[in-house]
């Protein structure tokens, strides 16, 4: 089976949900493939956010489904999600600042052999991805975009096959941004499947940047 005939890395069918007043998601449907960047452009409101959650079992959608290499899912947890090959790194951090960076992702991560020679899996995921980071430094102390990372590598621990960046630009310098489009293109090259989430409505197909 060739690429552009295998399934989708990720499928969504229909999927609609409801808050009391607002329609946050509308029968929405969209592919993801293997090796591919898919930008899910939208206003601040427009239900975004919605929909990533639901995929990694935040949200339980009123109708829709989901595939995954072909296979019907259910995802009732981000646990399942995690499971599922499912990894999102969110646009607000969930990190503990009085803790340093190793026992942050330490404790993110679901088993103990996710766990086991931890600070030496940090390190070389570091330096395959430029994403270094100091095991031992305080949260409190990174600045912005060592955050990010800390959340990336956290992510990328769990060597997930699809993976959702929910407005990750939004609190990064032109400099930083530049380096996590360096990284996207190496997951990409890797045949991950990603979904890059931005509340801008419309892409610079000549630069590649979302704007």
């Amino acid at each position: 089976m060739t690429a552009s005939a295998a399934p989708p890395a990720l499928r969504i069918s229909g999927v609609s949900k409801q808050y009391p007043g607002c329609l946050a998601n509308d029968d929405v449907s969209l592919d993801v493939r293997q090796g591919e960047i898919l930008a899910l452009l939208g206003e601040n409101g427009a239900g975004k956010s919605t929909l990533v959650k639901i995929v990694y079992g935040l949200v339980a959608p009123d109708a829709g489904a989901l595939e995954i290499a072909g296979a019907p899912v259910s995802i009732p947890s981000p646990a399942a999600a995690r499971a599922a090959g499912i990894g999102v790194v969110f646009q607000h951090f969930s990190l503990f600042e009085s803790l340093t960076v190793l026992e942050n992702i330490a404790l993110g991560l679901d088993t103990a052999a996710e766990r086991a020679n931890l600070r030496a899996r940090i390190a070389e995921i570091g330096t395959r991805y430029g994403l270094a980071i100091e095991p031992d430094r305080v949260v409190a102390d990174l600045g912005v975009g060592e955050r990010q990372r800390v959340e990336i590598v956290r992510v990328l621990l769990q060597d997930p096959r699809i993976l959702i960046f929910d407005e990750p630009t939004s609190v990064l310098t032109p400099q930083a941004i530049e380096g996590l489009f360096d990284t996207l293109r190496q997951f990409r090259s890797e045949g991950r499947a990603i979904v890059f989430v931005n509340p801008g409505d419309k892409l610079d197909s000549g630069s590649g940047r979302l704007v």
